[in-house]
């Protein structure tokens, strides 16, 4: 097995051992491919190629370049007649693993026979002007060359199953009926063709029988169709009859009498034998019932501890990724605290408050955090300035956690300013948080009665939507700014 990240062979190790990368999640879902191809497997040796299809394609969604599973899965295809998409995966199993790959030699196979290839590629192309020409009302047509298709093309599950919704349709059931059979001997669980079949049923009041217990052989060792049994019982009369005519009634008694005798006998057999050996076949059934209920009960657990496991990861890695990012953000705030610090020593107060308004102070330390108190408190003006610059700048890149920081930093210093409690009320109510974003509002409100203001606030207060986009904000703070005078428009320049 090879990394995902970097393509190195992995060990048992649950990390890569050249990059490092945490690969339980890749294992765990490779064991879990492995399982479900395993079962794929099963249900195609029994003929349950439904089944099959679907754990194998389970199997290639939990690891895409399991090769046994996309070529069986081809295989499967192909038995029930779907030979374009067998190619398919037998084309991207081939290009997945070029060398000591058998899907070369099922695409070679077929390619070396190209007419069975052609013939097999105009019966899809046949079905699906069948399938058009049913929609279209053209019935009739359609039925003449579904028959040419299954001519041609005898494992084609879906040309069994509208021919028998044609012969259906037309009340046509016993004709119906002989198809789907056919059909359930290709694949067994199929429910289209189980679902047909008890349509069927119900129409003609006959249960279909799909497996016979037992066959009957002729003379010669060749299978014969099964018989009813009074012609059975006719015929072994004409065989016991016809060759003691000639002999009288002595021989006709001695028949007789052995007829009688195998009757009891064979009546003992049924009434001795055969109850017993029908219990043994059901508890041979019941165990075998059990035993499969078990295993699937401990396939079902180790799936469902395989799946825990995954989440387990997926949980780690994304606390890995918190703590990663927490860990980027205090160096860039020490950074900047160690630059605004030399800019403030310098005289440069401007500077010095841009790099302060880039330091997280719930992430410093108690010296670190006294310094910048210390700093915040001589600067405060232009600190709040700049706070407010990159809140607003963070709001109109839609960046709102970033803006709710920034802003609660500047209404920390000033708690009355508009720009802030309106741009910080939307924020949260972008976030989905209506009750700080109603608390921002209801500051407003409070802080410029009978105004604008106000009014603007009360129409949002206690809304919840958050589709507004957030160029309306900008105009009704500009809008607000040119109603209110001059002093609004320079507090906010600054």
């Amino acid at each position: 097995m090879k990394c995902m990240n970097c393509g190195a062979e992995l060990t048992e190790s649950v990390y890569c051992p050249k990059c490092g990368c945490d690969v339980s999640v890749q294992k765990q879902a490779c064991v879990l491919s492995g399982l479900y191809y395993n079962q794929g497997l099963e249900k195609a040796q029994v003929r349950d190629l439904s089944g099959a299809i679907d754990q194998l394609k389970r199997s290639l969604k939990f690891n895409k370049l399991n090769i046994p599973a996309r070529n069986l899965l081809g295989l499967v295809y192909f038995e029930t007649g779907e030979v374009v998409a067998a190619l398919s995966e037998w084309v991207i199993s081939k290009n997945i693993q070029p060398e000591d790959n058998i899907a070369a030699d099922y695409i070679r196979n077929l390619q070396q026979d190209a007419n069975r290839l052609d013939v097999i590629n105009q019966t899809i192309k046949k079905y699906n002007l069948a399938l058009r020409n049913c929609y279209e009302g053209n019935e009739d047509v359609s039925l003449i060359q579904l028959k040419k298709i299954l001519a041609q093309n005898p494992k084609l599950i879906k040309g069994y199953h509208l021919l028998a919704l044609l012969y259906i349709n037309n009340q046509d059931y016993e004709k119906a009926r002989k198809l789907l059979k056919r059909a359930i001997r290709i694949d067994k669980t199929n429910t289209t063709t189980l679902r047909f079949l008890r349509e069927v049923d119900e129409q003609t009041g006959t249960e279909t029988h799909l497996e016979t217990h037992f066959s009957l052989w002729n003379r010669r060792g060749e299978e014969t169709e099964p018989q009813t049994a009074s012609a059975l019982e006719a015929s072994d009369r004409e065989d016991a009859i016809q060759p003691v005519v000639a002999r009288g009634g002595q021989a006709r008694m001695s028949i007789i009498n052995m007829l009688i005798g195998i009757a009891i006998g064979a009546a003992a057999i049924w009434f001795l034998f055969i109850p017993s050996w029908t219990r043994n076949i059901n508890r041979t059934a019941n165990e075998k019932v059990t035993k499969y209920s078990s295993d699937m009960a401990v396939y079902s657990a180790q799936i469902q501890m395989m799946n825990d496991q995954v989440s387990v990861s997926q949980r780690s890695a994304e606390s890995a990724a918190d703590q990663v990012q927490t860990a980027t953000m205090l160096a860039a705030s020490y950074q900047n605290l160690t630059k605004a610090l030399y800019s403030w020593e310098n005289g440069q107060t401007s500077s010095a408050a841009a790099y302060l308004a880039g330091v997280e102070p719930s992430l410093l330390d108690s010296d670190s955090k006294a310094i910048f108190n210390s700093m915040a408190d001589e600067m405060a003006n232009s600190l709040f300035a700049a706070y407010k610059k990159a809140g607003i700048a963070a709001f109109d890149s839609k960046n709102y956690d970033e803006a709710i920081r920034k802003l609660e930093l500047a209404k920390a210093i000033d708690p009355t300013d508009y720009d802030i409690l309106n741009y910080l009320a939307h924020s949260y109510r972008m976030k989905g948080d209506t009750a700080n974003a109603d608390l921002n509002f209801n500051l407003i409100i409070s802080g410029f009665p009978d105004s604008q203001k106000a009014e603007n606030a009360r129409q949002y207060l206690s809304t919840n939507s958050a589709d507004v986009e957030a160029h309306a904000v900008e105009t009704q703070t500009a809008q607000e700014t040119e109603g209110e005078g001059g002093e609004e428009a320079e507090d906010e320049d600054e």
